[in-house]
């Protein structure tokens, strides 16, 4: 019998996100190590985030921020999610430039509001009527499309749903229908269905079905007893999902089934306070659970004093997530103001934030660094070409060197190298300025530029 050649299709277009490679902050058996979870270097400064989630998971972070402080380039932000993925994969994580909260049509403590909110997860359980089982058959009935006599549209389906104690044939209307085509139900799958939203889940593929050696569903064992019954379901939202739908004046269980949408106009204050009351109700009954997460902003020296008073406020709040900041000034003016300050921040905030401090790299934590890039983009490199980058990366910028990889990868391809090589490097270079390179060009041709 000849062999099925199942061959990867790779995508024409992928994109690599900048901080994709980090993983956790590198600590192993409570010591941080110079390269793990995607980091090089900068382990004084990780050890210092490791104290900070270790104070959080013990519960002694409250009122407390934390203030990453550092040159361009120095990982100030991969700190940031570095944190966050420490204290586990499912702690929200909200990044926000301060320039973001002055280009919105809301005002900026609404949209700081919203921003802090979404840094907050509600784990919520609650018991619902559901179908459950392995689909042992399934029959989608079609009608003719109201608007288009050329069209089919699903009206009605007949499914049938068995666990190992219990076999139900039931009929369902149309919207559950186009809900079992858009998921792909087939033969063989276990799903429930809510009996009062109409909800289908498609758990994964029962076992003891036909045989393959790649499942794209994740097999999992046929449900037992009735196919009728009540389940537990846990579903995850942010306090601002709540906010949104509750605002809307929409139920809980219609904003599970149609999702959220941004609000343009401004949520009133008692809509908060109503959510803050319905989860801390849901948390005292044993119905619901808090997951803090973090809320970062980058270039914090933009914030005005307007917006660190509010700020200031809000880390005081208990359902206030952590707070991380970061900014690569030095003195600078507090904006709206004439003041200078450390960092831009006002002094009665600074003594509140825990300070971290990154540091430039060396030549060896380039290099590292530019090899763990090159390999989550895919790209090799020669051993030359690995120096010349890690040149680059020491005199111009770490940033620069590895915004090279992709257009010297083009170059190499281009001239038939199977790697990067240092001519290619050295091509691209020529092509594309450095910040330095470029301050020169200005100066050498500033009587040319306009005014």
């Amino acid at each position: 019998m000849s062999q099925i050649k199942i061959e990867e299709v790779k995508p024409t277009f992928e994109r690599v996100g900048l901080h994709s490679h980090i993983k956790g902050l590198g600590v192993r058996d409570g010591k941080v190590q110079f390269s793990a979870d995607g980091f090089v270097g900068q382990v004084e400064a990780r050890e210092a985030a490791y104290y900070v989630v270790k104070m959080i998971r013990a519960g002694k972070f409250g009122g407390k921020g934390v203030l990453i402080v550092g040159p361009p380039g120095t990982g100030k932000t991969a700190l940031a999610i570095g944190i966050a993925r420490e204290l586990g994969p499912d702690t929200p994580f909200v990044q926000i430039s301060a320039a973001e909260v002055y280009s919105m049509e809301i005002k900026k403590t609404e949209f700081l509001t919203r921003a802090l909110r979404s840094a907050i997860g509600v784990r919520i359980r609650e018991w619902r009527r559901v179908y459950e089982g392995v689909v042992k058959s399934l029959d989608i009935q079609y009608g003719r499309h109201p608007y288009n006599p050329y069209a089919q549209i699903p009206r009605s389906a007949t499914i049938t749903l068995a666990t190992k104690d219990e076999e139900k044939r039931l009929r369902v209307p149309a919207e559950i229908a186009a809900q079992l085509i858009e998921l792909g139900v087939e033969e063989g799958d276990v799903i429930w269905i809510d009996e009062e939203t109409g909800r289908v889940f498609v758990q994964g593929k029962g076992e003891g079905g036909e045989t393959y050696d790649i499942y794209v569903k994740k097999k999992i064992e046929v449900p037992k007893g009735p196919v009728y019954k009540e389940k537990e379901i846990t579903r995850f939202f942010t306090l601002n999902d709540l906010d949104i739908y509750q605002a809307r004046q929409q139920g809980l269980l219609s904003a599970m089934i149609f999702g959220f949408a941004a609000e343009e106009r401004e949520i009133p204050n008692d809509v908060r306070k109503a959510v803050d009351e319905f989860v801390m109700k849901l948390i005292s009954d044993g119905k619901g659970e808090l997951v803090p997460g973090v809320l970062f902003i980058d270039d914090v020296h933009m914030l005005d004093i307007e917006t660190w008073a509010y700020l200031s406020r809000a880390m005081e709040s208990e359902l206030s997530p952590i707070l991380i900041l970061a900014t690569n000034r030095g003195i600078t003016k507090i904006r709206g103001t004439d003041v200078e300050s450390p960092h831009g921040v006002p002094l009665d905030m600074l003594d509140r934030l825990i300070i971290i401090r990154t540091k430039p790299y060396t030549a060896d934590e380039v290099r590292e660094i530019i090899k763990i890039r090159a390999r989550e983009e895919k790209v090799s490199l020669t051993n030359d070409a690995l120096e010349e980058l890690t040149k680059i990366g020491t005199e111009e910028s770490l940033r620069y060197a590895i915004q090279l990889l992709a257009p010297a990868q083009l170059r190499a391809q281009e001239v038939g190298h199977k790697e990067i090589a240092k001519e290619d490097v050295e091509y691209v270079k020529r092509l594309f300025l450095s910040v330095k390179e470029s301050v020169q060009y200005v100066k050498e041709y500033e009587n040319y530029f306009l005014r």
